[in-house]
């Protein structure tokens, strides 16, 4: 049964910082009143923690009893570097540790050490959210990727455990082929979903609702007692 509590008063955002690899990443941290498990972002290309679309698939999966973490995954000054170099926004590998990290942290706070994890990735961050997923399995319940480049998680696609739903726009033709790739070479329960007329960045009217819904009732399913 699908449950949705949007009528709720607004949760609390707290801002958090959490340590990294050497760094400290700041975050915006959301937890509804009966949260059942908590959805961490993995942002894509050149975004961070402010972006407008992940913020209101956040805001949906608040409505829906997920507690979420917006995190920037680069520094203030590394951010600066990436505008001119657009080179930190693809280093997966890099984005993937401090994933870790931030599950890490996850797992240690009093507010969110009894929460399983879903992870949500857009663009390249997806691939980072695919790798986290495959390297850290534990607590793990789900990852969803929106508009993302799982191709480039390589050959982790194949140790991800934790079930996977892909969303792609139906009119992002090259982005859908390549998830189409990546979803053959899944060995976990994994679904791919493509959200009519939405483009690469889902900003046709109804798209990003739509991609917003679609990735609440998944991690719903697998976040429900069984």
């Amino acid at each position: 049964m699908r449950t949705n509590h949007t009528s709720e008063l607004i949760p609390e955002t707290r801002a958090v910082q959490i340590p990294a690899a050497g760094v400290v990443l700041n975050a915006d941290l959301t937890i509804p009143e009966g949260a059942v498990a908590i959805v961490a972002f993995a942002h894509g290309s050149g975004s961070s923690r402010h972006s407008s679309r992940n913020r209101y698939v956040a805001k949906t999966l608040n409505g829906y009893k997920f507690a979420t973490l917006l995190a920037d995954l680069l520094t203030e000054e590394e951010e600066i570097i990436d505008e001119r170099t657009r080179h930190l926004r693809f280093d997966i590998p890099m984005l993937a540790d401090r994933l870790i990290d931030i599950a890490t942290w996850l797992q240690r706070e009093p507010q969110t050490k009894d929460f399983k994890i879903g992870w949500f990735g857009a663009s390249t961050g997806a691939a980072a959210a695919l790798i986290a997923a495959a390297r850290r399995p534990e607590n793990v319940i789900a990852v969803v990727s929106r508009g993302g480049r799982p191709d480039l998680a390589g050959s982790y696609l194949s140790q991800v455990i934790a079930p996977v739903l892909l969303i792609v726009g139906e009119n992002d033709l090259e982005v859908l082929e390549l998830n189409k790739s990546a979803l053959a070479q899944l060995n976990t329960e994994a679904r791919l979903e493509s959200v009519p007329n939405a483009t690469h960045l889902f900003e046709e009217p109804g798209t990003l609702a739509a991609a917003a819904l679609l990735a609440a009732e998944w991690f719903q399913v697998y976040s429900s007692p069984i």
